[in-house]
């Protein structure tokens, strides 16, 4: 059993790859465990739960919308340094490590990396996209808890979204993990051009052998921090059928597990059921924007922010526990708006759940003069927009 005390009770994994559970105080004491000084101190956030770790900056994909703008002459981080990362990251509380890049395949220690994570009590997961997996790659993502592979669809459809058809290669990685016995799963970027075909691409991945699928909103970040984003974001009418789809994709794959990134979460306040049940939802794990939170992530260079997506802090990793202590003005920005968002999200149902939406989209879209503004694609706040006078 692995626990992390906080002011109001604790974060407890009962096993070392098992779900990450949140307990008040009298949970906590039911256990038999007590959080003495721990529950005394400040509230602020001691430490991610979570932390997303560019293990390279190196990729000969050329996705179209890399958020690290990803190239073939990227560098490697030295071993030494991602090892004295884990350390930080331990002696922080982070449960969780998040390779990825760049394409951490290409690392040929990557295996010795997840297993140096392990040793110091983090799991380790994956994303890779499977272009260029052989049997030494494969060997080496055993040591991953879970291994994701980017995957939106077949030939057309993967191609609308990343700009070159990789389907085939990613495919058959899904297919080869899932048959080696690896906990694989598929990340799924949405956008305009193939939201329909979504609960077609989660069909073909659970035929290959996927167990998870976590969907993800298109962001304005990296290579995709362009007016393109405009064009190829959600239409306000998908926004609105996206509740729907989630309940489809539930409905036709009861056994699958259908994970949101938190950037989508805004989209669940236009519909009436999901936005009456926040508490369901965060019982569930269906959180919004934890950026500088419950989430962190480290650049090739080691420079701390609050996502994987968000402009980095001064912070190093190695300085993990202190900086997120103490916060900074990158995360302090992302807290302040978080805890205190403006309406329409202070009067909303899903506010606690959703924090104001993601920051990232509206710093491109709608940037405040200080600060941020509501998502401006979230429904309650296109709906609030058009009331305005």
């Amino acid at each position: 059993m692995i626990v992390r005390y906080e002011p109001w009770g604790a974060w407890v994994r009962l096993e070392r790859e098992a779900a990450l559970v949140a307990l008040d105080r009298d949970g906590v004491r039911a256990l038999g465990l007590d959080g003495g000084s721990a529950w005394t101190r400040d509230p602020r956030p001691s430490a991610p739960l979570e932390v997303h770790l560019a293990v390279t900056s190196r990729c000969a994909a050329g996705c179209e919308g890399c958020y690290l703008d990803a190239r073939p002459d990227g560098v490697d981080p030295p071993r030494a340094d991602l090892e004295a990362a884990f350390d930080a990251l331990a002696d922080a509380g982070v449960f969780t490590v998040a390779f990825g890049g760049g394409e951490p395949t290409l690392r040929g220690d990557l295996g010795a990396l997840a297993e140096a994570a392990r040793a110091r009590g983090i799991v380790p997961v994956v994303t890779t996209s499977g272009l260029g997996l052989n049997e030494e790659k494969r060997a080496a993502l055993r040591a991953f808890a879970q291994v994701n592979v980017s995957y939106d669809g077949s030939a057309e459809t993967y191609a609308s979204v990343r700009g070159f058809d990789g389907a085939r290669q990613a495919e058959a990685a899904i297919r080869s993990l899932a048959e080696a016995g690896l906990h694989v799963g598929v990340n799924v970027v949405l956008v305009r051009d193939t939201f329909d075909r979504t609960l077609e691409t989660v069909r073909r991945a659970h035929a290959l052998g996927a167990r998870e699928v976590q969907l993800l909103r298109w962001k304005p970040a990296g290579r995709a921090t362009s007016l393109d984003y405009l064009a190829r974001r959600l239409t306000p009418e998908q926004v609105g059928r996206f509740p729907a789809l989630l309940r489809a994709i539930a409905e036709e794959h009861a056994e699958l597990r259908v994970r949101i990134d938190c950037a989508l979460v805004p989209f669940l306040s236009g519909d009436p059921e999901l936005a009456g049940a926040p508490e369901a939802l965060a019982r569930w794990g269906v959180l919004g924007c934890e950026a500088g939170a419950a989430l962190g992530a480290a650049r090739v260079d080691g420079r701390l922010a609050p996502c994987s997506f968000a402009a980095p802090t001064e912070a190093h990793v190695t300085d993990l526990a202190r900086s997120w202590r103490d916060g900074d003005r990158v995360l302090d920005a992302f807290r302040r708006f978080a805890a205190a968002p403006p309406e329409p999200c202070a009067s909303c149902t899903l506010r606690a759940v959703c924090r104001g939406g993601c920051k990232i989209v509206s710093a491109h879209v709608a940037p405040a003069a200080e600060g941020f503004a509501p998502d401006p694609e979230c429904p309650r706040v296109e709906s609030h927009r058009g009331r305005a006078p």
